[in-house]
């Protein structure tokens, strides 16, 4: 429910606060006082947009606040999917800076828009004449039978079922235009494929044929230097090899007197071990240098043909070429398997159907169960609104395809004069008769949508007297239920709240303000002589006022 409301620097209003409590409460004021303005503050907090001529001093910024008592209602969830902290007492705040930037925040945490207002229609439903409107949409009257008959979390069920069945005859459908398509470029991916496992590519293969391809066409100068290394090193007279020989038959000489000469021939040793293996290396090499014009030419045609795949591909390595080669598997491999793959998915699609028809046909029945209670209880309120030949009646028929509801489509008939069938409200009732229509399902409804708050906005325009008083005893009887706040011109409205707070406006030379305060036993017997009589208010007035609130 509505605890706390904070205004500052909206249209009239430079700062205002005001406390709510449980059960009913109405607001009057005289027209013009600001009662709309309260409203539409109000809204804000709803989510509605608003610019910067909301705002009263153009310097400042506009702030509403409301606090709301949310500990009887399973929210939490809520707070935690959109990471917000969670108090029982939250507030909700809505700030218009004179930029007209907006900012929004639920127990100070910023937030869009789009979660405010999630979270608002779980708080508040603001009900004014233009809301009336809602009665001559179908879905508008589905969501009532549905509330109504406690099917919402049904309905919810049948949802996520809707949903995956749209997904899965999408995923059915595409699945078949693609087979389509790539069966009919099978022989192409073939082609290609059969392309790439002709050639054989192998890792690291072009690097390894362009190396040998260098080296066979350079085989003779290869071998020609080769050859000379192996002579420098290793001839008998002149080579490097016979030079460390001497060298180290000189150091022996020595070694006995020189103790030097033990290290230097130890070194010398090893360095002709390593000048023998080269030797013998290089001369190995000389006898497998070959040139070889056959070999030159597979090689240079295995590397034409590379590279001709490469340019056909546009890649740059025989990996990518592998890797296209497996891809182009992969692909032929689905179009081989397309029919089993369609046959699963159809399969997928005819069960969800099968179970979308089970929950469908339930919800269908379940809501012509609920219509005719809902037409008896809304007939007995329209009665009791001096509407006594008045018709309501529920006519349920069944689409030809799903849609996220169900396959009903729900219109109300009404008729509010005997012998007057009943038709369809949009071309028959009027703004009075509309007004009181709602109301009955607002009331009917109440304990199963489980709103913290409603506000009536003066949809008991049109009605006075007798009627009047009526309403009010239905308000009230809402109030057991969920807070009820009336805004009102009804003097018998308004005697039936617990609680009565006064809109009006105070002037001077400089301002004129919008103010509204909370009225005290005596002061409510003078507003509602007030609303009875006018401005000059009369003994009988007075005591009529009494009676009211008796």
């Amino acid at each position: 429910m509505i605890k706390h409301i904070y205004i500052q620097n909206y249209a009239l209003i430079e700062s205002l606060e005001i406390d709510f409590d449980s059960g009913y409460s109405v607001i009057t004021g005289e027209t013009g006082a600001g009662k709309s303005i309260l409203l539409g503050a109000l809204s804000l907090i709803l989510g509605n947009r608003a610019d910067t001529n909301i705002l009263k001093d153009k310097e400042k910024k506009c702030v509403v606040e409301t606090h709301f008592d949310i500990q009887r209602y399973s929210l939490k969830v809520f707070y935690d999917v959109n990471d917000i902290d969670y108090d029982e007492i939250t507030v909700v705040r809505r700030e218009i800076s004179p930029s007209g930037r907006s900012r929004a925040f639920i127990n100070d945490t910023p937030v869009n828009l789009t979660v405010l207002k999630d979270l608002s229609i779980q708080l508040t439903d603001i009900h004014s004449q233009h809301h009336n409107l809602n009665l001559n949409n179908h879905l508008f009257q589905l969501k009532v039978l549905d509330a109504f008959a406690k099917l919402n979390s049904d309905v919810e069920i049948y949802r996520q079922k809707y949903y995956a069945f749209k997904k899965a005859k999408s995923e059915y459908s595409a699945l078949i235009e693609r087979a389509n398509k790539e069966k009919s470029d099978y022989e192409y991916l073939q082609f290609r494929f059969d392309e790439l496992e002709e050639a054989q590519l192998k890792e690291n293969e072009q690097s390894e044929i362009e190396s040998e391809l260098i080296q066979l066409t350079h085989a003779e100068e290869i071998k020609q230097n080769l050859t000379a290394s192996f002579s420098y090193l290793s001839d008998e007279e002149t080579g490097t090899g016979n030079k460390l020989r001497e060298s180290l038959s000189a150091l022996k000489i020595i070694q006995k007197y020189y103790e030097k000469a033990d290290e230097l021939i130890e070194r010398l040793e090893s360095t002709k071990i390593e000048i023998d293996d080269i030797s013998d290396e290089i001369e190995t090499s000389v006898e497998e240098i070959e040139y070889s014009p056959e070999r030159i030419e597979f090689l240079k045609e295995r590397i034409d043909t590379i590279y001709a795949l490469q340019n056909k591909h546009k890649v740059s390595s025989v990996e990518d070429l592998i890797k296209i080669k497996e891809d182009l598997q992969v692909k032929l491999n689905d179009i081989i398997s397309y029919d089993q793959q369609i046959a699963i998915s159809k399969k997928q699609v005819e069960q969800l159907e099968k179970e979308l028809i089970e929950l469908s046909d339930s919800l269908s029945e379940n809501r012509r169960e609920a219509s005719k209670q809902l037409e008896e209880q809304i007939v007995n309120l329209l009665q009791k609104l001096a509407m006594p030949n008045a018709e309501f009646v529920l006519l349920q028929s069944i689409l030809n395809e799903f849609n996220e509801y169900g396959k009903d489509d729900i219109s109300f008939l009404f008729s509010a004069n005997k012998h007057v069938l009943p038709q369809d409200i949009s071309e028959i009732a009027s703004g009075g008769e509309i007004s009181r229509l709602m109301l009955s399902i607002k009331s009917v409804i109440s304990d199963a949508i489980a709103l913290p708050a409603i506000i009536f906005d003066e949809i008991d325009t049109g009605v006075s007297g007798d009627i009047a008083e009526k309403i009010g005893h239905i308000m009230k009887e809402m109030s057991e239920n969920m807070q009820v706040i009336s805004i009102t011109h009804l003097p018998q409205v308004a005697a039936k709240a617990d609680y009565h707070y006064k809109v009006y406006k105070t002037e001077d030379e400089f301002d004129t303000l919008t103010k509204i305060k909370k009225l005290t036993p005596k002061e409510r017997i003078t507003e509602l002589a007030s609303m009875l009589s006018g401005e000059n208010i009369t003994d009988a007035a007075l005591k009529n006022a009494e009676e009211l609130l008796k």
